[in-house]
């Protein structure tokens, strides 16, 4: 009788702990494998969609299509590889490429930001990251320069929160806001770091219009759903809002060039190239290309992602008739 006992308390204990094992397992399993905002995932092989823009009518012997070549070197200085999102695609095709893809960047340039593809793209773009989140799925989206005017334009539903600034070819120290080290963007920041981007001119600016913090204070559509992390004054001591991270959701705006830092020669320009600019360069790529391993999209196969990605495509060198030394054309 003794011995049925134990062998019965043994056999339930080993019941009991199979279950338990059995429930352990699913829990890692569902928390390692659905893109939760716990920052639980991690992909190693992230891909970025960066936005093409319509050539101007003067540079269409080479194409319909461009995206400066930097962008695309900025992104892969951190691990990423890029997928051009080109400005005739439709709501479908965003869609679609929405869900193979880990995040997006909204590159600077000079095309309308209300009626253009690149500015229809981009609205829907940020409309599927906002709803992913409210999802429990991290899909980052970077604007810079132009890319930065569209996010408030579009959060705003207004283009008159811009205003004129004069601020091309403008190099700036960044006036961090209080609290910018809560930051999601900066709170990782090496110290020495922070010191060069407040003492030292490493912000590249090259842009007419801004976004003044009397006019993002007013709208409340933008200030109620972005942080102010830093600003800077232009030429003429007006101050605009320089980076923006979403208090939510997983939406960056940088007024500034980092891309311009490390990648981009033009004697025309005043780009900062010190250590220091190349190390903030560096450091905002391998912010947003770390948001972007936060997400598990994929193409269905590898022959879909191999088709989509901008190796597909040889960048030119433009350096003698354009500011980007290089880029690619479609």
């Amino acid at each position: 009788m003794g011995l049925n006992v134990i062998y019965c308390t043994c056999v339930s204990v080993m019941m009991t702990l199979a279950v338990i094992t059995s429930l352990l397992a699913v829990f890692l399993v569902g928390l390692y494998s659905t893109n939760a905002n716990d920052q639980s995932v991690e992909n190693n092989r992230p891909i970025i969609g960066v936005l093409a823009e319509t050539l101007p009518a003067k540079r269409s012997q080479y194409g319909q299509y461009y995206i400066a070549a930097s962008y695309v070197k900025f992104i892969e200085s951190a691990g990423g590889r890029v997928v051009p999102i080109f400005p005739n695609a439709t709501s479908d095709d965003i869609l679609k490429i929405f869900n193979y893809i880990n995040g997006v960047l909204f590159p600077g340039g000079g095309v309308s930001l209300t009626e253009s593809g690149y500015a229809k793209n981009g609205k829907l773009f940020y409309e599927l990251s906002v709803k992913a989140f409210d999802e429990g799925v991290t899909f980052p989206v970077l604007g810079t320069c132009l890319g930065f005017e569209l996010l408030n334009v579009i959060t705003s539903d207004d283009k008159v929160v811009l205003s004129h600034v004069d601020a091309e070819n403008l190099p700036t120290p960044l006036i961090f806001a209080e609290g910018f080290k809560e930051s999601r963007m900066f709170s990782n920041a090496p110290e020495h770091l922070l010191k060069s981007i407040q003492d030292s001119s490493i912000t590249m600016n090259n842009h007419h219009w801004g976004v003044t913090p009397e006019n993002f204070q007013n709208n409340k559509n933008i200030s109620s759903f972005y942080n102010v992390i830093s600003t800077n004054k232009d030429r003429e001591g007006k101050i605009f809002v320089s980076t923006i991270e979403g208090k939510r959701y997983p939406i960056y705006g940088l007024q500034w060039h980092p891309e311009k830092n490390q990648f981009e020669w033009s004697p025309r320009e005043s780009i900062p190239h010190s250590p220091e600019a190349i190390e903030l360069g560096q450091y905002i790529a391998n912010f947003i290309v770390g948001q972007a391993r936060l997400n598990n999209h994929k193409f269905p196969s590898p022959e879909e992602e191999a088709a989509a990605l901008i190796y597909n495509y040889n960048p030119m060198y433009t350096g003698s008739f354009s500011n980007f030394t290089q880029m690619y054309f479609f």
